[in-house]
């Protein structure tokens, strides 16, 4: 998404999923859709959402200023949780009524209106570069590495995967919380998950609002605790209506620190590797999502409905701690914006751009009485070195001239290396004055 045509790859993605839903429905139709065949194509159609997902969000972010970055990402979370609001009340009411296959085909549908919206608003082509192609396998490493190295997006992502796989426990349990405690079928579980929507869209609307004057940190911790006391009351009252009030709640609560989160990944990553961030954000998010299911499914089995949601509820609370060693924060303008490349590169034999590695080597000489204050400073270039590519970094001080100093760091390809230079930030480049200095 990084790199190709975004409305090829949107386009591509919502028809394969719409044919592989087309031919679930008429499997369920004809009444040849067993278990084993639904998880199959849920799990294809799983993967074709994955595809699509990150060209999706960046499309739309990169469509206005980015001031309004965190109103256009809510925005989108509004949309989402409204249909997630509407789709499993319809589905519910449709499966009652018509049985699975109709479901199916409604879901054909809403994809090829989707296909329609894709075609009538394609998303704003990448600017264009004389810089080499990045593989899909490389593409991939670079996303990696920059998250790694990137101490506001590992924030990120690692709050993400806690809070989504302790919330896991109420969305996988959601049915037979319907089921075993509040003696509601298919169209109960419908309404539950309404109620969950529902007080997303509502928070969605004041998001905005509420994180500026709350904060990022004061925001999350509160809708921790607050999705822990919604699992508390999802254990242990039976009432319907005071646990659709509660689900309500919790709504608000997962689209508040959900929300948060993912405007924060991408206010905080460079345009070169926005879609990467949002890919690591979605598997952060839906990846915990998956294996908490799987486990709270498993403890439910065993130690029962209400001590699981009980022990998910005080994970959920103990996520608050994480703050100490991981804060959050959205990155700014100029730790995003692409700086200005420096002195140009002339070499009379231009490298092949897959010859390497490529050792890169600066020396610096030192004035008397400032050896400690420079590599203070220089050591804050290794993160930008390696985010952008290097693989290795490293400073020597040179035995024969104590004032010399080596900056060295290696770069798998010359390609990459083009790359990296012109991923350089303007806050990389006070970095770099700031060594210089």
């Amino acid at each position: 998404a990084d790199t190709t045509d975004r409305r090829k790859l949107i386009t591509v993605a919502l028809a394969a999923q719409a044919a592989i839903i087309f031919v679930l429905s008429g499997l369920a139709l004809a009444g040849l859709a067993g278990p084993a065949t639904l998880l199959v194509f849920t799990f294809c159609a799983g993967c074709c959402t994955a595809v699509l997902s990150p060209a999706w969000n960046t499309a739309v972010a990169d469509a206005v200023p980015r001031e309004d970055m965190p109103q256009a990402i809510t925005a989108m979370s509004i949309a989402w949780n409204s249909a997630r609001a509407i789709g499993p009340s319809i589905a519910g009411f449709v499966f009652a009524l018509l049985g699975a296959g109709w479901v199916f085909a409604i879901t054909v549908a809403s994809a090829l209106l989707m296909l329609q919206a894709v075609r009538l608003w394609p998303p704003a082509p990448h600017p264009a570069s004389r810089l080499p192609p990045e593989r899909l396998w490389g593409g991939t490493l670079s996303g990696l590495r920059y998250a790694r190295h990137s101490r506001i997006i590992l924030a990120q992502l690692l709050r993400t995967v806690a809070y989504s796989g302790a919330g896991s426990a109420l969305w996988a349990l959601l049915p037979a919380i319907a089921a075993q405690q509040l003696q509601l079928g298919a169209t109960g579980f419908g309404l539950l998950m309404g109620c969950l929507g529902t007080g997303a869209v509502a928070a969605g609307l004041v998001l905005g609002k509420v994180r500026a004057r709350m904060g990022l940190e004061p925001l999350v911790a509160t809708g921790c605790m607050v999705f822990a006391l919604v699992m508390l009351v999802a254990a242990f009252v039976r009432i319907p209506a005071v646990v659709c009030v509660a689900l309500a709640l919790g709504g608000a609560a997962w689209m508040a620190v959900m929300a948060t989160f993912n405007t924060a990944t991408q206010s905080s990553a460079p345009p070169w590797v926005r879609s990467r961030a949002v890919a690591l954000h979605t598997v952060s998010a839906l990846g915990s999502f998956a294996i908490g299911s799987a486990l709270w499914g498993a403890v439910s089995g065993v130690a029962g409905l209400p001590v699981t949601l009980a022990v998910a509820a005080a994970a959920m609370a103990g996520g608050v701690f994480l703050a100490r060693g991981f804060p959050l924060r959205m990155g700014d303008a100029h730790e995003v914006t692409p700086g200005t490349l420096g002195v140009e590169l002339f070499i009379k034999d231009e490298p092949h751009p897959d010859d390497g590695p490529v050792s890169v080597e600066m020396g610096y000489r030192i004035r008397d009485g400032e050896a400690q204050e420079f590599l203070h400073a220089v050591t804050q270039l290794r993160a930008s070195r390696r985010r952008d590519g290097a693989t290795l970094w490293r400073i020597y001080r040179d035995l024969g001239d104590p004032s010399r100093y080596v900056e060295r760091f290696i770069v798998t390809s010359w390609a990459d290396y083009l790359h990296q230079r012109a991923r350089t930030t303007l806050a990389d480049q006070q970095l770099e004055a700031q060594v210089h200095g």
